[in-house]
């Protein structure tokens, strides 16, 4: 009898135990700041972007197509991921919706960005992005997606900057050859600011149940509508928006707008959204009592700003991503004191609980683990 003898290979765990013992090696960094010395897109843990394109469509705005990292999972049409840049010998991280079909075929992503005037990191894209510029990735996160399964009806809302999750709900339908009513309302100050508009125009053309709708509001010629979103627009474009699941992303004046109408109507728990949009500065006149940052043994009088500013004013580096309490990234524990959130005015004084700094307040003393 013949015993052949067969090659077994490593078991997951055994990898898992051989890169470990790489990583240990590679003390007092990580495997990854080795291997980017060689190929910045040679990674074992970390997942970044390479950028294989840039386009530029409006004045403001510029078009990355990213190829990410072998740990890429996808993501959902509606979702963000966190995109990180060095500026000046100093990482930056922002949120950016994908603008292309979740089932894009090459496993790359699109994202369109708006050059904000004082926005660090979208003016840094918008004026120094270049194919080859390798860039940090998150995986993609968010609740604002759409449902399975899909409804019968879909209106989608946005503005500016904010069509790109929206055109990544309609493309991501599309792919799936959705045959319900289907209408895209977008709004622009002028027919120059709209991005994609070209390919709006062919989707329209293309697909009988897709109605495209441009409205302008610092425009009165051209266009499908003119002047600021209401019910007028709504009987217009959607007559049917009542039996529809409406998804909204867009500028702070047209959320309100929206949302303001779709709660007169009683119709707000058909309305979804997604606000990329930072808190409204809030200092508290009432600021009393210290912050303590425990972790640095740092304490500061409370000047009645947000956790995170008041951690760089005291000359700490907390991580932080959107600024505007969508990401997470800056979250920490409080282990005690009372806390507000300023997009949502509640109050907490849990102790031992993850906070948001970048949209909490203290009241009062607080101690938190920074």
């Amino acid at each position: 009898m013949t015993v052949q003898q067969k090659t077994r290979r490593p078991s997951s765990r055994s990898k898992f135990s051989l890169l470990s013992l790489f990583e240990a090696m590679a003390t007092p960094h990580a495997l990854d700041r080795y291997l980017e010395l060689v190929d910045p897109m040679t990674t074992v843990r970390d997942l970044r972007g390479e950028v294989t394109a840039v386009h530029r469509s409006t004045a403001d705005t510029v078009t990355l197509t990213i190829r990410p990292t072998h740990q890429w999972q996808g993501f959902e049409a509606g979702q963000f991921v966190q995109v990180g840049v060095v500026i000046d010998g100093v990482r930056h991280t922002r949120c950016y919706s994908p603008a292309c079909s979740q089932y894009r075929d090459d496993g790359r992503i699109e994202l369109t960005i708006k050059a904000h005037p004082e926005g660090l990191v979208s003016q840094y894209l918008h004026g120094n992005a270049y194919v080859g510029l390798v860039v940090s990735l998150s995986q993609a996160d968010g609740t604002f997606h759409l449902p399975s399964p899909r409804p019968d009806r879909v209106l989608l809302i946005s503005g500016g900057s904010g069509i790109t999750p929206v055109l990544s709900m309609l493309r991501t339908l599309l792919d799936e050859g959705y045959s319900g009513a289907l209408t895209f309302l977008h709004y622009a100050y002028t027919e120059n600011d709209v991005s994609y508009r070209a390919e709006l125009d062919a989707i329209a053309a293309e697909n009988d149940n897709v109605r495209i709708v441009l409205a302008y509001t610092d425009q009165e010629s051209g266009g499908d509508l003119h002047g600021f979103f209401g019910t007028e627009h709504l009987d217009a474009v959607a007559p049917w928006y009542s039996d529809a699941e409406t998804y909204l992303c867009g500028p702070p004046g047209l959320m309100r707008g929206v949302k303001s109408v779709y709660a007169d109507l009683g119709l707000s728990e058909n309305l979804h959204l997604e606000e990329f949009a930072a808190p409204v500065a809030v200092v508290a006149e009432d600021a009393a009592g210290d912050v303590t940052f425990s972790d640095s043994d740092v304490v500061a009088s409370n000047s009645g700003r947000t956790l995170l500013e008041q951690a760089e004013d005291a000359g700490l580096t907390p991580a932080y991503g959107c600024r505007m309490g969508i990401c997470f990234t800056c979250t920490s524990v409080k282990t005690s004191g009372c806390t507000t959130n300023v997009k949502t005015g509640e109050k907490d004084s849990e102790p031992h609980k993850k906070i948001q700094l970048c949209v909490t307040v203290p009241v009062g003393d607080v101690s938190i683990e920074i």
